[in-house]
């Protein structure tokens, strides 16, 4: 390999990863592995690929350790779709364009991705020997979630994956709060538990009203119900450790942790408010399908996120509560994360002394995901220690958000070559020789 740096290096992966069309559905990740797998093991890092079908494969690389703890840099090959036509440039040229590289996945999580890579590849190319196995995943189907990825091979390849402790997506940006910088640490996050609403009437035709029973209508009150459901509030220890972090105390009591919130900053109160409850959000509605047909039946999906440790049952009773009796059915559709890390231990420590010696003055602010990420599925198999942080320094993040999921996806080459540098101290402070 020409002599470049750990910088060039991971732009240049970068650029390759982007211009692979990993676009899930379908995914085709097979060949973001392979290219993943071709680049490491020039490094001499030993790559494995799993794949429950052929086309969707996902690589484990590892550098052997001790028998020490093990720590898993968890990234997924798969993004969400783009269309060229809302784009500045094309979403898989992996243009590098004023010290930016653009692309579908930049942020979500190719960058991600070849920095992981790029910081295994350099370590092992140094003769790094860590404490406990350093495990490189970057798997398929994060972003559908239908047993191809990590999911998958907690349960079929367990040994490949299990570790005690990881480092994923989720949090690392750079925030100002209170006058002063922090780095948000995710620790936990909400599950995901969506429900249908099915509401019952009676049909008829559309131009004699008062003979049916409009099941849409009726739905229209539930609808407006949830659209005005405020959560009784809560404090959680992710909540409570934030407000330790930025105003030294939280509050006195779960009511007035927004207030609070609102007076330390805006941005601190955007954080907060989904964090102090469940959360419900009606996103999609199908009924009638001819336009002269009063519905007799209308089915309403919500969105519902529910904070770690909140049960189902729990949130039903609250949803039924609001929603009163009436001809309707509730039916949870999944319910999956909702999971948390404790806040300490030998990978807590190494993000704040890294931190710390990075950026002298600013903190760490540990914060729960009202999403969710792959972090869950290690958490709930094998009790992983798992944390959100890849730091972002350089881009605005709430310029960032904005551009994940969206057009112009970008990413600061700035900010990739500080994740390389953190990957690989991070690595080294977990016990490496």
């Amino acid at each position: 390999m020409a002599t470049i740096s750990l910088r060039e290096e991971a732009v240049e992966l970068l650029q390759e990863l982007i211009r692979l069309d990993t676009v899930n559905p379908p995914g085709n990740e097979t060949q973001a592995a392979e290219l993943l797998r071709d680049y490491l093991t020039e490094s001499g890092v030993m790559c494995d690929l799993y794949a429950k079908v052929p086309e969707r494969a996902n690589l484990v690389a590892r550098i052997p350790g001790r028998g020490g703890p093990r720590l898993a840099l968890l990234s997924h090959t798969d993004t969400v779709l783009a269309d060229p036509v809302e784009w500045q440039l094309d979403p898989w040229s992996g243009e590098l364009r004023d010290g930016e590289v653009w692309g579908r996945g930049a942020l979500d999580m190719k960058g991600q991705v070849a920095a992981s890579a790029v910081a295994v590849a350099s370590l092992a190319r140094e003769g790094f020997e860590p404490a406990g196995d350093l495990i490189f995943v970057a798997a398929a189907d994060e972003e559908v979630g239908v047993e191809f990825g990590l999911s998958w091979l907690c349960k079929q390849h367990p040994e490949a994956v299990r570790a005690e402790y990881s480092l994923n997506e989720g949090a690392g940006d750079r925030i100002e709060l209170g006058g002063r910088a922090f780095y948000l640490l995710s620790v936990a996050e909400k599950m995901s538990s969506p429900f249908h609403l099915r509401v019952r009437g009676r049909s008829g035709h559309a131009s004699m009203p008062g003979i049916a029973d409009n099941a849409l209508v009726k739905a229209a009150a539930l609808i407006e119900r949830l659209g005005e459901f405020s959560p009784e509030p809560r404090l959680e220890p992710e909540v409570a450790a934030l407000f330790e972090a930025v105003t030294g105390a939280p509050p006195d009591d779960a009511e007035q942790v927004l207030e609070v919130a609102r007076a330390v900053d805006p941005l601190a109160a955007e954080l907060v408010e989904p964090l102090v409850g469940m959360t419900v959000s009606p996103t999609m509605i199908t009924a009638s399908q001819k336009r002269n047909v009063i519905p007799a039946l209308c089915d309403v999906t919500v969105d519902c996120r529910l904070l770690p440790g909140q049960t189902q049952d729990e949130a039903e009773e609250v949803l039924r509560g609001l929603l009163g009796e009436g001809d309707y059915e509730l039916e949870w559709m999944e319910g999956i994360g909702g999971t948390r890390s404790p806040m300490e231990g030998s990978l807590w420590e190494a993000i704040g002394s890294w931190v710390a010696e990075t950026e002298p003055e600013a903190g760490v602010a540990p914060i729960c995901l009202a999403g969710f990420t792959d972090s869950h599925w290690l958490r709930d198999a094998f009790g992983t220690i798992a944390y959100g942080f890849f730091p972002m320094r350089y881009m605005d993040a709430q310029v960032a958000t904005r551009l994940v999921h969206s057009a112009d996806e970008r990413v600061r080459v700035d900010d990739l070559e500080l994740g390389v540098e953190f990957l690989r101290y991070a690595a080294r402070a977990m016990g490496g020789g």
